[in-house]
């Protein structure tokens, strides 16, 4: 069943920006599966699917929503390492998985299957049991809500880590004339701290806000810790250790030489399963 699992993570986890309740369901619906009659099924990985797709939907549904001076940033996962079984390319970039919090969870897996896997309005009704007309309106109503001149539907475009050197001299330095320059005009900074951790401030926007907030933050609580440059749903991050341990992942979202936004994760139940 271990194919079958990293076949299946990319639907769970882009729908539900979660990595551990994406294992949690595909785990589920494996055990279920071992104990029921499969003589009706013609097509495995598909009925797989379906019921993943499907108890995804739940799960996202009953999530609590945020307020609106707060965010929920999805769990990071790593796109570097070689090695790792899952499907890369069908895991949607960081940016995206942010902007995806906008829409209900119907919409946001109507988009999903669509743009990312390319499946018919047809196939999604059936999938959803739903009709294809309300497919469509899905559709639409999602896109409308995006909003956004960006790629949606690009789930891998791996970008230059090479800009974030530049950052983290600056950042050392305390330079915040260097740091405004690397910073977009319309720059966003969004940490997410969960339940047990608090940020500074969950969102900041324009470069002089970002600049003087990253720096005090740095200065505070990340003076001294190893820093490693890696790259996380297909965009580079930055990657903070404390005594061995992943202390804060912070993803950026570049726009050519720019940092357009900054997302950064500080909740440990996020981290723990990215980098061990």
């Amino acid at each position: 069943m271990k194919n079958y699992h990293d076949i299946l993570f990319p639907y769970a986890y882009n729908i539900l920006g979660s990595s551990e309740d994406a294992k949690d369901i595909i785990q589920d619906i494996l055990i279920k599966y071992l104990s029921i009659n499969k003589d009706h099924i013609e097509n495995e990985i598909g009925y797989l699917a379906k019921s993943v797709i499907n108890q995804s939907i739940n799960v996202k549904k009953k999530k609590k929503t945020i307020s609106a001076d707060s965010i929920w940033l999805p769990e990071p996962i790593s796109t570097e390492n070689a090695d790792v079984n899952i499907n890369k390319e069908e895991i949607l970039s960081y940016s995206i998985l942010v902007l995806l919090e906008k829409l209900s969870a119907k919409e946001r897996a109507v988009f999903i299957l669509k743009e990312s896997f390319d499946y018919s309005h047809k196939e999604i009704a059936e999938t959803i049991g739903f009709t294809i007309e309300n497919s469509r309106k899905l559709l639409s109503r999602a896109k409308s809500k995006l909003n956004t001149t960006r790629n949606s539907s690009n789930t891998n475009y791996q970008q230059d880590t090479s800009q974030l050197r530049y950052y983290v001299e600056a950042m050392k330095s305390g330079d915040i004339t260097s740091l405004e320059k690397l910073l977009s005009k319309d720059i966003l900074l969004a940490a997410d701290g969960g339940e047990h951790v608090k940020v500074v401030r969950a969102i900041t926007n324009g470069i002089r806000d970002v600049s003087k907030l990253s720096l005090y933050v740095f200065k505070a609580f990340l003076t001294g810790l190893e820093i490693r440059i890696s790259t996380v749903n297909h965009q580079p991050a930055i990657l903070y250790y404390q005594n061995g341990a992943l202390y804060n992942c912070q993803v950026f979202e570049m726009e050519k030489t720019k940092i357009r936004s900054i997302y950064s994760i500080v909740d440990p139940k996020k981290l723990k399963s990215l980098f061990p």
